[in-house]
């Protein structure tokens, strides 16, 4: 006990779209305690500060401990120096939130809030797959595509803490429309949501060639990118196209990161990958044929080493910095 006595424990909050998921963490990254808490239809600031409490409540009731820091990792646009949400695409009704000042106010501590994907590049360079390494880049694919890049050991946050939204690079000038003004992003040919829209597009204009597709999807608005992986194992040839194409696109993006910040590591993960691994492969070959000979050299690509678990533990060790 007397070990624990002398520890300082913080807590780390990855807010998505449908989950809060929450986790006390030591010095050393470990978890001690975690909460996970399904976020309802409401989906109002009020509403889910509420679930946030009871989560921070939950983890040090479990553990035993006082949390002396918050982090909170939350998809969108942060101001992390006022500790706002300005917008989360997860939170339609999340504008201009004042989320550190609110959860100041209630527990007394200092909180900070932060991307999420940034959070999870936190977390890896601390304590996974990025240790010892002071140049990386972590690139997750899931529904949309983010980034975090860590230059000379420090974390880019950018003149408006913005920096890293990789998904935004262009890499089909004047193509798809993105989420995001701009068209032709990375994020609109290989995030979650864009090889969906791909694949419905494929197979409007060849029912034949997508009877498997559609067969495990039901019908062409029910094609998301799981059906297109589910597909692919079947060895289904439009599924493999997709695929095949998906991995291309991810290499032209990831092509210009690196002759970009010529990063030793380059973590890939995220929802999309945990499906189709293969793409990661897939895409490496093409990478290391087509970028700059000299920030290639070195360059080594791995998949993430915390799993699920980076957003929280990235934002426990954020919150550390916080402790004087």
């Amino acid at each position: 006990m007397n070990q624990r006595e002398n520890q300082v424990y913080t807590m780390g909050i990855d807010i998505g779209g449908t989950k809060i998921d929450s986790a006390l963490i030591d010095s050393s990254g470990n978890i001690l305690a975690s909460h996970y808490k399904l976020i309802d239809d409401d989906k109002s600031p009020p509403k889910v500060i509420l679930d946030l409490i009871e989560s921070i409540n939950a983890c040090q009731q479990m553990s035993g401990v006082k949390v002396s820091a918050i982090g909170l990792a939350v998809a969108g646009q942060i101001d992390r120096v006022e500790g706002v949400v300005r917008y989360s695409p997860n939170l339609p009704a999340w504008q201009n939130v004042p989320l550190r000042r609110e959860l100041e106010n209630i527990f007394n501590i200092p909180v900070t809030v932060n991307n999420d994907v940034r959070t999870i590049t936190w977390g890896e360079w601390k304590y996974g797959a990025g240790q010892g390494i002071n140049d990386l880049v972590c690139l997750f694919v899931g529904t949309g595509i983010g980034g975090g890049v860590v230059s000379n050991g420090k974390l880019l946050e950018g003149c408006t803490n913005t920096a890293g939204e990789l998904g935004h690079i262009t890499v089909v000038a004047g193509g798809r429309k993105c989420s995001c003004p701009n068209e032709g992003c990375l994020e609109a040919y290989a995030g979650g949501w864009a090889i969906a829209e791909r694949a419905r597009d494929a197979v409007r204009a060849n029912p034949e060639a997508g009877k498997t597709i559609l067969s495990i999807a039901g019908n062409i608005e029910k094609i998301t990118s799981i059906t297109v992986s589910q597909a692919y194992r079947k060895a289904d040839p439009l599924a493999q196209r997709l695929v095949k194409d998906t991995a291309r696109y991810l290499a032209a993006g990831i092509v210009s990161i690196v002759n970009a910040f010529n990063p030793c590591l380059i973590i890939i993960g995220g929802g999309v990958i945990q499906g189709l691994p293969e793409l990661v492969d897939l895409a490496r070959s093409k990478i290391m044929s087509q970028a700059l000979q000299t920030p290639r050299e070195n360059l080594r690509i791995t998949l993430p080493a915390l799993g699920n678990k980076a957003g929280v533990i990235g934002a426990a060790a954020l919150a550390r910095d916080l402790i004087k």
